[in-house]
């Protein structure tokens, strides 16, 4: 019983931060990015709607699904991150490192471009920024849907099996 309790409040902790990790891609992120590109610093612009290989769905989209996996990720060690503003600085830096380097050091070679973007450092800066904001985005979404009462069905009690309610 203890243990799919456990395994129940892992999958929710994974879910709302697949959710968090996914709208803030679509907002946190791609406002960084429309900003930049505004500071004619950002080489492409916001709310791609190309359709990526091999499912042909919006770039956006594609994005978005991989900021809700990054954001399942960061719900989970997001328990080891500092309170207070260390919390956003670690949730900046958690978004400004990996995501960037996995799509810099990986994806990037994976799909044909040059390691690194070609260390070129418009590219560079904005990967780091707009990751970084998107880290920040996802703890805010995070915390926002955390922190909220779970729903139950009229005014029964918690009941756990074995109980009578």
């Amino acid at each position: 019983m203890e243990s799919d309790k456990k395994h129940n409040r892992i999958y929710k902790l994974l879910a709302i931060g697949f959710i968090a990790g996914f709208i803030a891609t679509l907002t946190f992120h791609q406002i960084a990015l429309w900003l930049l590109r505004m500071a004619t610093i950002a080489p492409f612009a916001p709310y791609n709607m190309a359709a990526t290989q091999p499912w042909g769905i919006p770039a956006v989209i594609s994005l978005a699904l991989w900021g809700g996996v990054w954001g399942a990720l960061f719900a989970y060690i997001q328990q080891g991150f500092p309170r207070g503003g260390g919390y956003w600085a670690t949730a900046f830096g958690f978004g400004a490192i990996f995501p960037s380097l996995v799509a810099l050091l990986i994806v990037a070679p994976l799909k044909g471009h040059p390691l690194g973007g070609g260390w070129h450092w418009q590219l560079l800066l904005t990967a780091f920024l707009i990751n970084g904001v998107w880290g920040i985005g996802t703890g805010v979404f995070f915390k926002l849907t955390s922190n909220m009462p779970e729903r139950r069905v009229g005014n029964q009690p918690e009941c756990n099996p074995g109980m009578a309610c």
